[in-house]
């Protein structure tokens, strides 16, 4: 008898082992079925075994920054699935969502960061960044090495901070240490780099027409987090700032594509930093391979015809890039009928929001598995196991 129920546990483990991912409450309605049931979906290691199995933490929800002009965006987590994430802390913009974590810019009279777990509800401070900002951008990321990234809510994190400083119209860059709860000294782009003294050279022969561009402007958008390369992206032709956390120093990148705006940088498949545009309605992948000597160069990878696959409002529309999810292979894309998902190898095409003002989305994935409702559920907090109960 007891080696028919250990036959029939094994076999319902497999069957759970494949539920989606993308739509967690599959698993946690099997949680609350029976207790053996809840113990094996709650077990260790049937959980390390569904995050191997499924490889890679699904798209849940996503925030978005805009431009300064633009306005800040409501200020919340956009579930992508049809079950809730723990309830939005009070903010005025969100900075970035990585590892299972959000960044957040909470209200104050300074500039007061805040990490935020939306699946486990942890929120921890962060000191306000040393540098006077004027336009800002910054990244959180798992700070433990080695991690797969799999399930790692309760671990040590950084946030690298980038900015133009308003005083001094630098670009300058520190990192926070959640073990440490500290910020390093700033560290500035200066004249030492070839390729902002090029661009500084080209704004300032172009101030006539152009006028405050020659300031070098970080955008407020979702930079990529590549090994120790920490990348994001200037107003200047777009071009592309590099943080070296290991050398502690900033450096610039030209872009594949000097006369697109709307863009997102990521991390491709062979761990090299990706950058993705739309053209007329081509959407052009570059992948930047450095040679042994040091020496790199723009790789065009794809081009996709996406004409008659993203629906427009008009026949004048046009389609911007606005945003990438690593590992699940999606890029958002923004016309005046929405905002939408394009699987880049299946082509699937998939709308998530009405028509707003987009810029730069930011991604939040994660698993959300019954260990987590548990959790949240001893700390009295909102769960999703509360919320399959009510339905």
């Amino acid at each position: 008898m007891a080696a028919a129920l250990d036959l029939i546990d094994d076999v319902a483990a497999e069957i759970f082992l494949r539920l989606p991912p993308d739509e967690p409450e599959h698993l946690i309605r099997a949680s609350l079925v029976c207790k053996p049931w809840f113990r094996l979906l709650t077990d260790p290691d049937f959980l390390r075994r569904y995050r191997a199995f499924h490889r890679t933490p699904p798209l849940l929800g996503y925030t978005q920054r805009r431009r300064v002009l633009q306005g800040d965006p409501d200020p919340r987590l956009i579930p992508t699935t049809a079950v809730p994430l723990t309830p939005n802390p009070s903010f005025r913009r969100a900075l970035d969502c990585r590892h299972g974590r959000v960044l957040l810019h909470v209200y104050g009279s300074v500039l007061h960061l805040l990490v935020w777990d939306p699946v486990t509800g942890e929120r921890k401070p962060v000191l306000e960044p040393p540098i006077n900002c004027l336009i800002y951008s910054a990244a959180v990321f798992c700070a433990v090495s080695g991690c797969d990234h799999l399930n790692c809510h309760d671990g040590p994190f950084k946030v690298v901070f980038v900015a133009t400083d308003e005083c001094y119209d630098q670009v300058k860059a520190c990192v926070y240490s959640s073990e440490t709860g500290a910020w390093s000294t700033p560290v500035i782009l200066g004249n030492g780099c070839e390729a902002y003294v090029r661009h500084k050279q080209d704004a300032m022969d172009n101030g006539g027409v152009l006028g405050m561009f020659y300031t070098p402007y970080v955008q407020p958008r979702r930079g990529a987090v590549i090994g120790d390369g920490i990348y994001f992206t200037l107003r200047w032709g777009s071009a592309i700032v590099k943080y070296d956390l290991g050398k502690n120093c900033l450096s610039m990148i030209d872009p594949p594509a000097h006369d697109a705006y709307y863009i997102a940088l990521m991390e491709m498949e062979d761990s090299t930093l990706g950058f993705a545009c739309i053209q007329g309605w081509n959407l052009y992948l570059w992948s930047r391979k450095v040679g042994l000597e040091g020496d790199a160069e723009w790789i065009q990878c794809k081009v996709i015809e996406l004409e008659g696959m993203i629906p427009v409002d008009s026949p004048d529309d046009v389609a911007v890039v606005v945003g990438y999810a690593e590992g699940v292979g999606v890029i958002f894309v923004a016309t005046d009928a929405g905002l939408f998902t394009f699987q880049l190898e299946s082509g699937r095409v998939r709308k998530v929001d009405e028509p707003k003002v987009y810029f730069s989305i930011l991604p939040y994935m994660s698993f959300y598995t019954p260990d987590c409702g548990k959790a949240m559920a001893c700390k009295g907090e909102h769960s999703l196991t509360s919320y399959v109960l009510l339905k």
